[in-house]
């Protein structure tokens, strides 16, 4: 469905209500502009109409036939390769791209996403070939608006989303400056794949506060702000100017914060999300899709959430985000909220969190174990108390992996917890595949097969002693793609705890885990259903508190009609 006021490219096409195009290009410029540029679809009265007799061969094929023989492209490339080729389709022909990665959504989205986006974004200034997305630079912050007009030249309040990123921690990989534009291209790519979010309705945003990295700094062909990270007030008062800006153009906006670094990921979310409608993707959208797997898995142990004994290895934003939503669910359960955060034991790169740690950030202080609790807790004069002292110590029902240290989970631990537990949950979360806590077929061989098993990067089934072992993925784009479109139809003015749990829940209540070896979370190629079941959950809980600035009378009616599908629109010349 392309909803009215979707933006077009000024004096050249303009989307009409019923979803056909009105285009004044012709010629070569109709099939310069990916947005209307059908390729070899054009019908005979089109070719006619828009001046392409004679620049197009005669066949005229369907976009399933366009999309078998990209597939037999994509099928011979690696993964780089891939995502070049892709990359190449958008640019040619943006409905193509998003039909030929929604049908085939379990090979492409770890090409069009985590993993191989990071590998593009490290080549991202030696590799340019089109910009997508706009570019915000502290330096030039005179300049914000002018770029959100230059992006959407229609400027008529139409956008429904905004993905921004400042590129300090990217995946897995790090600060990679303004090639962190992919990140938020590819999220995008993600939220109309999976979600059905239309593309013209988004804008991706790097927001270029220079970068660290001195590899970056010195390459005379770096394409961003060559100068050491702004940081402070100078960064704080950047972030502020770009929220006024982007409200004011686009008040129903979604604002979607990516990758940023954990203290301004806090910061901005703490100032922001009780008064416009905002979140952070790496700390509330991950632990959305954990609570999905952790409340997936508790079916099968039969065990209440409140009771669970919890160790996050990886204490940073996304793991103390992890903590606080399952926190927030405990108490949805009924217990008290001290008595929930008791319930959890976080380890960082110092070892176990405690109270008397010097400089503890604000995030952490709530989960620190006092310190007379763990005094007789053996501990390493560099590590502190390490990983497996707080497994042999607490005995923990579930452990979670947020930490991106390769192999953390060794077998001493993941052992050790089997040992004291009949069904563990381990949750190796760290992404791209190469940083995982622990190898899927190892948990499994360790733990006899007694373990409820997701990872944060895809994984093939494991096969152990005659049992086939589906590895769910907690992959975020089980619960973002969604969570939009919800946020998007219902209109909501923010985006409150209790949302996120119903889109948790509803991921949870899409898999039957109690078959050994099933998957504790649904299939990445069932996502766009996925999506359709969060998003009316996050509609209908917007409506129950009082969020939803529209409440559509038949919320899953109102969601599938507002999904765009990637289908050829009829054009018209005027």
């Amino acid at each position: 469905m392309v909803l009215p006021g979707a933006r077009t490219k000024a004096n050249f096409y303009r989307a009409r209500d019923d979803g056909s195009f009105e285009v004044s290009a012709r010629g070569f410029d109709v099939l310069r502009i990916p947005q209307i540029n059908k390729g070899t679809a054009f019908t005979a009265q089109e070719r006619r109409e828009l001046g392409l007799v004679g620049l197009l061969p005669p066949a005229v094929l369907t976009i399933e036939q366009q999309a078998e023989r990209a597939y037999e492209i994509l099928e011979k490339l690696d993964n780089l390769g891939r995502y070049r080729f892709l990359t190449g389709v958008r640019d040619r022909n943006e409905t193509l791209f998003f039909h030929l990665v929604a049908s085939h959504i379990v090979e492409t989205l770890p090409v069009i996403y985590t993993p191989t986006v990071g590998l593009a974004i490290q080549q991202y200034s030696r590799q340019f070939r089109r910009p997508h997305g706009i570019f915000l630079s502290i330096d030039r912050q005179d300049e914000i608006e002018a770029a959100f007009h230059n992006a959407d030249p229609g400027g008529d309040a139409a956008i429904d989303l905004v993905v921004a990123t400042d590129a300090e921690a990217i995946l897995g990989i790090g600060d990679w400056g303004v090639g962190g534009i992919d990140i938020c291209v590819g999220k995008l790519a993600v939220y109309t794949a999976a979600g059905g979010i239309d593309p013209a309705r988004a804008i991706p945003v790097v927001l270029d506060v220079g970068t660290d990295r001195q590899s970056l700094l010195d390459d005379p062909l770096y394409l961003g702000y060559r100068h050491p990270r702004v940081r402070g007030d100078a960064y704080r008062a950047f972030i502020d100017r770009y929220i006024s800006t982007v409200l004011r153009l686009y008040p129903n906006a979604l604002l979607h914060w990516e990758d940023l670094g954990a203290p301004n990921a806090r910061w901005i979310l703490d100032r922001y999300r009780s008064s416009i409608c905002t979140f952070n993707d790496d700390i509330q959208g991950t632990a959305g899709t954990v609570l999905a797997a952790v409340t997936s898995a508790l079916k099968v142990t039969r065990g209440r959430l409140r009771d669970q004994k919890i160790v996050i290895f990886g204490a940073g934003t996304a793991g103390c985000g992890i903590a606080d939503l399952i926190v927030n669910a405990m108490v949805a359960d009924g217990a008290a909220r001290d008595d929930a955060v008791r319930q959890f034991w976080c380890v960082d790169r110092h070892g176990l969190v405690v109270a008397d740690m010097p400089d503890l950030p604000g995030f952490q202080r709530s989960y620190a174990r006092p310190a007379g609790e763990v005094a007789g807790w053996e501990r390493d004069a560099e590590r502190g108390i390490a990983l497996h002292e707080v497994v042999r110590r607490v005995a923990p029902t579930i452990l979670i992996g947020s930490s991106g240290v390769t192999g953390a989970f060794t077998e001493t631990v993941v052992r050790e917890m089997a040992d004291s537990v009949p069904r563990p949950v381990i949750l190796p979360l760290s992404n791209p595949t190469a940083l995982a806590e622990a190898e899927p077929a190892d948990i499994v061989a360790w733990t006899e097969g007694r373990a409820l098993v997701a990872t944060g990067s895809p994984f093939a089934p494991v096969i152990y002693n005659g049992v086939t072992y589906a590895i769910g993925q907690s992959n975020n784009a089980m619960l973002f793609p969604g969570l939009g479109l919800g946020t998007i139809v219902a209109r909501a003015r923010l985006l409150s705890d209790g949302m996120f749990m119903a889109a948790a829940n509803a991921i949870a209540a899409m898999v039957n885990p109690w078959e050994l070896g099933a998957s504790i979370l649904p299939s990445i190629a069932g996502v766009r259903e996925v999506s359709v079941r969060v998003a009316v959950s996050v509609v209908e809980q917007a409506m129950r508190e009082g969020l939803a600035r529209v409440s559509p009378p038949d919320p899953e009616a109102a969601v599938r009609a507002a999904m765009w599908e990637p289908h050829y629109r009829p054009m018209k010349a005027v």
